[in-house]
């Protein structure tokens, strides 16, 4: 056996083979439940056997020439168009619009001449007849070659006018925007493999290249294939489309796999945190056992709120997601927002909608609602509520002698002395200025009102406070109202109240004081 024997089928064969067999591979196994990715495979595996079977017919004598042509090599060629067709319609959305059973069957109607040719015992799309010439074994240039070769061109200006289409509605319609490059890259493609195969086709240069000249243009169909789809993300979705955003994202970024294993953090994830090792974590480290039950189900995430753990400490986070391939496998993008200054905002103004600022008291607001619902469940079970208004005493000498500082620290002591009196069943409430109200449910054989002032009374003649050195006396005045002897709605029972506390200010007996 000379070299030439040896280095040929190498060079021409064997190395284009090798270089399909990692493409079909490298295309299928990063997404094998992919359509797309199936075809794409599909396509390149037909390549590699029309390759397969010209290095047998290479090294077989040309007795085997014909079978082989018309068996393996011209059936395999039939399936090309096909799978070509149906990946563009993929690729275009024309699939959702076609109608069933037309999809995806009338994209494989050529491979009815598959059976046709078995059953007839004859190939519609083959030589017959070959010729040594060299080292080759040439199929004789006669009308049966060149009308396969033209229908194969013809054929091959189907997905070039698809995609030509496609460039110019993608524009406009939001959904496939962002698919013109990938359009535009396929085109391209496709000009350069007809240009090819019309070039080497026809023209066959004193038969002084590989039979079949024309297939090395599948190395370049299958190469923009492959390009194509990793360039715009059908197939390296997370290397392509996260990379830059994920390094650079001012959000927190994992990279994680479906079981919450931590791959990859950005530096803003490193910042929140930074107790935990990030890269040999899981989620549950953090606390994350309710993201990762989402992701072993593979269920969207979106807009999620929880509370994730930097070591001891606490962080609200908002958790947005999306599931992506990364070296053969499924993982998601997290991008995770620290919303711990938002909520605090939040809270502070549902705080301040229904609090007192200076002394954390329920409000005006909040103490109807609350005397309210108070009122009802009274009324459901027969009860009787105590509702206690008060005013401070010479409140204004204490602001006009000490200061306004003072009078503050005079209103903080007492809201909390009420606060405490009334606890659990009870409410205690700054009205405005020096004034305060409190509601309780009270009973014959259990606390009364008489009993709850007298409380009120005697805490408020032991408090004192105690300012720069002087100790400032705390009095009040109380009016009380009874619910229903007093009223049934919450405004007449605190006009009573407020109309019994005046006339004790004023030293007046007006009025049953007797409850």
């Amino acid at each position: 056996m000379s070299p030439t024997h040896v280095w040929i089928p190498v060079v021409f064969y064997w190395l284009p083979m090798l270089f399909f067999f990692y493409m079909g591979m490298d295309v299928l196994l990063r997404n094998p439940r992919r359509i797309e990715h199936r075809l794409v495979s599909a396509t390149i595996l037909c390549y590699f056997l029309m390759f397969l079977e010209e290095y047998f017919r290479y090294m077989l004598p040309i007795e085997y020439s014909p079978l082989l042509a018309a068996v393996w090599f011209a059936n395999v060629g039939i399936l090309i168009p096909g799978l070509g067709f149906h990946l563009i319609a993929r690729l275009i959305g024309l699939h959702k619009r076609m109608p069933r059973p037309w999809y995806p069957y009338l994209f494989h109607i050529l491979t009815l001449a598959i059976p046709a040719g078995l059953i007839g015992q004859r190939s519609y799309t083959s030589v017959q007849l070959f010729t040594v010439s060299g080292v080759w074994k040439w199929p004789v240039a006669n009308a049966a070659y060149y009308g396969t070769l033209t229908a194969s061109l013809v054929l091959s200006f189907v997905p070039i006018v698809m995609l030509r289409s496609a460039r110019k509605w993608s524009a406009a319609d939001p959904d496939y925007q962002e698919h013109g490059g990938i359009f535009k890259l396929l085109e391209y493609g496709s000009w350069v493999t007809f240009l090819w195969v019309a070039v080497f086709g026809y023209f066959r240069f004193n038969e002084m290249l590989p039979p079949y000249t024309y297939i090395y243009g599948g190395l370049i169909w299958c190469f923009v294939l492959r390009l194509s789809m990793q360039r715009y993300e059908f197939l390296n979705h997370a290397g392509q489309r996260y990379k830059k955003m994920f390094q650079i994202n001012s959000q927190a970024a994992l990279l994680v796999s479906l079981s919450g294993s931590i791959k990859e953090a950005n530096p803003s994830a490193g910042k929140m945190f930074g107790r935990l090792t990030l890269g040999k974590a899981n989620l549950t480290d953090l606390g994350g056992a309710e993201i990762v039950a989402k992701l072993k189900a593979q269920d969207d995430i979106g807009e999620l709120e929880m509370v994730l753990h930097n070591g001891d400490s606490p962080v609200e986070v908002m958790i947005n997601g999306d599931y992506v391939t990364v070296d053969h496998e499924p993982h998601a993008v997290l991008l995770i927002r620290d919303i711990r200054l938002r909520n605090q905002h939040v809270r502070q103004i549902a705080f301040m909608a229904y609090h007192d600022p200076l002394t954390g008291l329920p409000n005006r607001r909040q103490f109807y609602d609350k005397l309210e619902q108070s009122l009802a469940e009274a009324e459901r079970s027969g009860g009787e509520v105590a509702i206690l208004l008060l005013d401070l005493d010479r409140f204004k000498q204490v602001n006009d002698r000490w200061g306004h500082e003072a009078g503050d620290q005079m209103l903080c002591k007492v809201a909390g002395m009420i606060h405490q009196l009334v606890q659990p069943d009870g409410l205690a409430a700054r009205f405005g200025g020096d004034e305060f109200v409190l509601f309780c449910p009270v009973s014959g054989d259990g606390l009364t009102a008489a009993e709850l002032e007298h409380r009120l009374l005697a805490a408020a003649a032991q408090a004192t406070l105690d300012y720069e050195g002087e100790e400032l006396k705390i009095d009040m005045s109380i009016g009380i109202s009874l619910y229903p002897q007093d009223g049934t709605a919450p405004d007449a029972l605190l006009r009573q109240a407020d109309k019994r506390m005046y006339a004790i200010k004023r030293g007046e007996a007006e009025g049953n004081h007797e409850i």
